[in-house]
């Protein structure tokens, strides 16, 4: 019998071929710890956790599983922080700003906030198959996509490619080209005899010649990689491929700014593959908070954080009037702009860090239209487009093909350019948003049904997108944060090394509840 057919024949669980030997484990699993979490009077030692984003409810669910007693307040009337999903009937007021109501179609939606899962974020997979949240595909990268460079916005570029989309796949394949066609010149004057035999010239310009697709003289020409002016089809027609662009042209196109970099292409974060929940990133809070009923308080904002003798004293707002909570510890989650102007008597070096470690600005806008023009008009199905327009990026959905209409992310923009369009008034951002992207995509004018915007740093109980360090704030101003402060312990994202994801505050959870767990055991 083989071992498949011995897995067949019997009920042999997942669990039991872990301890067989027979299957390797995932490489992060359920937390496995000790239950503790009841004092030796026979009382649940309790928890009060600060704030509802992943960090937050992570810490809730492993600490309740381990006995204790847990209360999360949260600011908000949902729960997810940063993991937010926006549609049809989401509220929102940022800082200074008016009401916006979303009045996206049912069953329509953007992430405004984190909007894509690494494959090796194995902690973050892990959460997602224990919670039941099923994921699908996320298309980060797409050669169909565009690349425009206006020449109103800017001094760089000249030529022929400004004011003008061009497709990825054209410039992509056309630099690799030329690029290979350039080394393989270099190899074939003996430019490099001196680092390899001849054997290994031979080997690397095969490998050139393959990955810039060069002709026999090992000349790029341009090939069928980069689009076809008439596709190929059924008898004679061939197909005729599209002319490639100069290299001197290309150089000077503009193209090279930071802006229009492929680093999406190679950062280990965004390599593929990128998933995302079905029907949105919200998917994974929800989970978390159907399973911690009864121990969230929504529409509760913290108002003062104090150590006690024996632990910690929580002032927040209930029906609008203070309320107070004595607990033994606390996870505090908020962020540190956040944390930063709350009444508290954290020491020195944690308000220090709350000071001084800065916050990204960032926004985002969705965009309803009333059909997929991207899709029937441009074969976009999924992936990004790059700009130096202040909108940055155009994102195209990952889900919903060929559906009647379709919101698409209209803008993605960060720092001094996410704080000049966040300083706009809504109906501002929504022109530039429409006027900027209709360069790139014309069918916006008639197409355009609604839309939503945000700025994370107007955002209450946000105030930025994720902590930015260098190395000067990470060795001065880290150190206090991974400390417990009397009984009081942090988690987020800015606690880690993974700023900017969600595994970033799953892991900082985990990290916080291990450091409380061994406390009391």
């Amino acid at each position: 019998m083989t071992r498949r057919d011995f897995i067949h024949s019997t009920s042999a669980g997942y669990a039991s071929l872990l301890a067989w030997g027979l299957l390797a484990p995932a490489p992060a699993s359920a937390f496995n710890l000790p239950p503790n979490g009841v004092s030796a009077t026979g009382k649940a030692r309790r928890v009060v956790i600060l704030g509802a984003g992943l960090a937050g409810l992570a810490s809730a669910w492993e600490l309740g599983k381990l006995g204790y007693d847990c209360t999360v307040l949260e600011a908000r009337s949902r729960s997810g922080g940063r993991v937010w999903t926006v549609r049809g009937g989401t509220s929102e007021t940022e800082l200074g700003g008016t009401a916006q109501t979303c009045r996206f179609d049912d069953g329509y939606y953007f992430n405004g906030g984190a909007a894509r899962i690494p494959h090796h974020h194995q902690l973050t997979l892990q959460y997602c198959r224990e919670l039941g949240v099923p994921l699908e595909i996320f298309n980060g990268g797409n050669e169909a996509a565009y690349l425009y460079n206006d020449q109103a916005e800017g001094t760089t570029g000249t030529g022929s490619f400004a004011n003008r989309r061009i497709r990825v796949k054209e410039y992509h394949n056309d630099m690799r080209g030329y690029t290979a066609e350039l080394l393989t010149k270099a190899l074939d004057q003996g430019a490099l005899d001196k680092e390899l035999t001849k054997e290994d010239i031979e080997k690397l310009v095969d490998f050139l010649k393959n990955e810039g697709d060069l002709n026999t003289a090992h000349l790029y020409k341009g090939t069928n990689r980069r689009g076809y002016k008439t596709e190929p089809g059924a008898g004679a027609t061939a197909g005729i491929t599209t002319d490639p662009y100069g290299l001197t042209d290309i150089l000077r196109s503009g193209f090279m700014q930071p802006v229009f970099y492929n680093v999406g292409d190679y950062i280990y974060e965004q390599q593929t593959t990128l998933l995302q929940p079905v029907g949105g990133m919200d998917a994974i809070p929800k989970a978390f908070e159907k399973r911690l009923a009864g121990k969230i308080l929504f529409n509760a904002p913290v108002t003062e954080l104090r150590k006690t003798e024996n632990g910690v004293r929580v002032v927040h707002q209930k029906g609008g009037k203070p309320t107070e909570l004595l607990a033994d510890f606390c996870v505090c989650t908020l962020p540190l702009p956040v944390l930063k102007n709350l009444e508290s008597d954290l020491s020195g070096s944690v308000k220090r860090a709350a000071d001084f470690v800065p916050y990204i600005k960032t926004g985002k806008i969705g965009l309803q239209f009333k059909r997929r023009f991207w899709e029937e008009d441009d074969g976009i199905y999924g992936g990004i487009s790059r700009t130096n327009m202040d909108i940055n990026q155009i994102w195209y959905p990952s889900f919903g093909f060929q559906k009647p209409k379709g919101v698409l992310i209209g803008y993605y923009n960060f720092y001094s350019r996410a704080e000049a369009v966040g300083a706009l008034p809504v109906a501002e951002r929504q022109k530039l948003a429409l006027a900027q992207g209709q360069k790139i995509h014309p069918q916006y004018a008639t197409e355009f049904d609604n839309a939503f915007s945000l700025a994370w740093h107007r955002i209450p109980y946000s105030e930025g997108g994720w902590a930015l360090y260098d190395d000067t704030v990470r060795r001065k101003q880290y150190p206090a944060l991974l400390e417990p402060d009397g009984a009081i312990y942090f988690a987020g994202e800015h606690t880690t090394y993974l700023t900017a994801w969600m595994a970033g505050a799953l892991t900082s959870a985990r990290r916080a509840v291990e450091a409380i767990h061994a406390r009391v055991g």
